[in-house]
């Protein structure tokens, strides 16, 4: 979101201080991966305020940062980086809430009601905006590949 690798860096090195310092007052265990996300959004949110950095999202330099353990093929692994460049191509003609709510979802595994109380939102109106951004990301992506 900050496509700023060191800036990105500073924003983890940051949160994982928060973590440990609230280790403590964390009920449970599991539910550290919903804290993390929340913290990091807090912290980016915090940082964007005070530089007055209206952008939220900028293209993602590096793609293959990405690392997914698979079993897959050269050539998928291949097909997949390429439609994962045209899904975050795509992604930056969208909204902001959207694609949002679509990365907490399909990059992060978020549930419907872990997005919703991290953005502060109706679980329904996740599920709504979800299903617009992947209707808008199906039709323009079938556009480029026919």
């Amino acid at each position: 979101m900050s496509a700023d690798r060191m800036l990105t860096d500073d924003i983890v090195q940051n949160v994982f201080i928060k973590l440990y310092q609230n280790l403590d007052s964390i009920r449970s265990k599991q539910s550290i991966q919903f804290w993390l996300f929340k913290a990091a959004k807090n912290e980016l949110y915090t940082l964007f305020r005070n530089t007055k950095l209206k952008k939220l999202y900028n293209e993602a330099e590096d793609y293959d940062e990405i690392e997914i353990e698979d079993t897959v093929s050269v050539s998928d692994e291949f097909e997949f980086k390429e439609l994962n460049k045209l899904i975050m191509n795509e992604l930056e003609k969208i909204s902001p809430d959207q694609k949002e709510i679509f990365i907490l979802k399909e990059f992060s595994g978020l549930s419907y009601k872990e997005i919703a109380i991290l953005m502060e939102i109706d679980e329904e109106l996740v599920k709504s905006r979800l299903y617009k951004v992947r209707q808008k990301l199906i039709n323009r992506i079938s556009k480029l590949v026919q």
